[in-house]
């Protein structure tokens, strides 16, 4: 398994309520919307979304990881509205160590109803059915209650907390960091073939 193999064209995903696929460009006004609100931004290592320029830029970032095969995440498109409401996936992913990272982030106008946990599990089923991954991780700033919230209701657990882990928006910060294991996944209900890849 290599990173073209996946990211060479990002497959596209379905949830109950949304679907996961590359980001576009006419989709830099829904990004906008919530990259603009610092209520969504407040916990991320992005900064807020000043101008449709900020947006665009990121746009460009991510399409051009498309275009060169990197690991980049997904849009996340509610199925009833056909907006983009926010972004989810793989922010690195380790081959020797059969292992990745995940990030996400969504409209504040779809929070607490259950969106991203649902978004997060589909995500967690391709890193172990497709990726054929042994561990999955993710962090949040120890402020940010609903992230630890989704990490916790997906099955994922708390760790530890990496003290000054992480020079964000001038200041040095610390993150909980939570993790799912292969083995983990029969306890919380996910489809897996359980197929693990050779020792590298």
């Amino acid at each position: 398994m290599q990173i073209d193999d996946i990211f060479s064209d990002l497959l596209t995903l379905e949830t109950e309520r949304t679907i996961l696929r590359k980001l576009r460009r006419e989709d830099e006004q829904d990004i906008f919307l919530y990259g603009s609100d610092d209520d969504v931004s407040m916990y991320t290592a992005w900064p807020t979304h000043k101008t449709i320029e900020d947006t665009r830029t990121y746009l460009s970032k991510v399409l051009n990881k498309y275009n060169n095969k990197a690991v980049a995440p997904w849009g996340i498109e509610d199925k009833n509205t056909g907006r983009l409401i926010g972004t989810a996936g793989f922010m690195a992913w380790n081959l020797s160590h059969s292992k990745a990272e995940i990030g996400y982030a969504l409209s504040r106008d779809y929070w607490n109803q259950g969106y991203m946990t649902e978004v997060i599990k589909k995500i967690i089923s391709f890193g172990f059915n497709t990726m054929k991954l042994i561990r999955i991780e993710a962090n949040c700033l120890p402020l940010n209650l609903g992230s630890a919230r989704v990490m916790e209701k997906v099955g994922m657990t708390y760790e530890g907390t990496l003290r000054k882990s992480i020079f964000v928006k001038g200041t040095y910060e610390d993150l909980k960091l939570y993790s799912i294991i292969i083995d983990d996944v029969s306890e919380i209900g996910l489809n897996t073939d359980n197929t693990r890849p050779s020792p590298r």
